[in-house]
């Protein structure tokens, strides 16, 4: 490779660092709304696995329309596992779903983040529980209660580790 195309490779790198370094934080609020069912959600996980939202009754449930070419998806994506990790045994279930991608583009994606992800990721490939959902852009976050309604949402990326949002979940949860 010519000297000049390396150093431009290394100044669009650095260009890139420099802007991820300059996006705002990630917030940790969410909207309240009145409560309402949740739409149907029954989608296939990485294993071709159908997932159905109504077996998970009886939790609190997190809902995350994202996509990997979404820069604030990919930024919160790491913090849903930690969140995982952290309340998921007190009641509190994670579901990803990818909107419109195909597997190979996700498992690239997850086998980058840093923790992985444990829980379900499921795929919305023709944008029918998107439409269902409501979704206008990602991401976008539902959290269900124990007795299937949602109760908030968020749009755009969280921090959903941040003890206050754990807190709010888990005080949902019945801790």
């Amino acid at each position: 490779m010519r000297p000049e195309r390396i150093v431009a490779a290394l100044l669009l790198a650095l260009g890139a660092v420099a802007a991820a370094q300059e996006q705002p934080p990630l917030t940790h609020g969410l909207t309240a709304v009145e409560p309402y069912p949740a739409p149907e959600l029954v989608l296939e996980d990485m294993d071709d696995d159908a997932v159905d939202l109504a077996s998970l009754r009886g939790n609190v449930v997190v809902i995350n329309f994202w996509a990997t070419w979404c820069p604030p998806c990919r930024r919160e994506m790491p913090s849903l596992e930690r969140m995982h990790q952290a309340i998921g045994a007190q009641g509190v279930s994670v579901l990803a779903v990818n909107v419109g991608e195909d597997f190979e583009t996700v498992f690239g994606f997850l086998g980058a983040v840093d923790p992985s992800p444990t829980f379900p990721v499921l795929f919305d490939r023709d944008g029918a529980a998107l439409q269902r959902w409501g979704v206008r852009g990602l991401p976008t976050t539902f959290i269900v209660d124990p007795a299937g309604r949602v109760v908030a949402r968020a749009i755009g990326g969280r921090e959903f580790d941040h003890p206050e949002l754990m807190q709010r979940l888990s005080a949902l949860a019945g801790n």
